[in-house]
């Protein structure tokens, strides 16, 4: 049975060893890795960032369980509306907007109600 040539993905240089081998060093493998993946993980970094950031706001406006702040407090910190885990709609129809653990509630006047899931240990 002859054997087939094989080569590295990204350097095309010969590759000896273990038959599933794809890359001759780590620096090829990280190299072809990063460019194949680079326009997808922008796109992901941005968004995990507008999230953590979001995180971050409500968490350091909301020290205990539950905080009632103007909305203007949360823009003022940077906070983007357009960015949230998930919906939480009560019995009554109301709907939370969640980051991860840490939601909020839009009240009238520009009031939001920032709550947390599980309390801060």
């Amino acid at each position: 049975m002859a054997s087939e040539k094989r080569e590295c993905m990204e350097c095309k240089a010969p590759l000896y060893g273990r038959a599933d081998q794809k890359f001759c060093s780590d620096q090829c493998r990280n190299h072809y890795n990063n460019r194949n993946n680079s326009d997808v993980n922008n796109h992901v970094r941005n968004v995990n960032n507008a999230l953590r950031k979001n995180r971050r706001i409500l968490d350091e406006l909301c020290p205990k369980e539950t905080a009632k702040v103007n909305r203007d407090a949360l823009v003022r910190k940077g906070y983007n509306f357009n960015y949230f885990t998930n919906l939480y709609r009560t019995k009554k129809e109301t709907t939370y907007h969640f980051c991860y653990e840490m939601g909020y509630l839009q009240l009238e006047n520009d009031d939001v109600l920032i709550v947390r899931r599980e309390p801060k240990q």
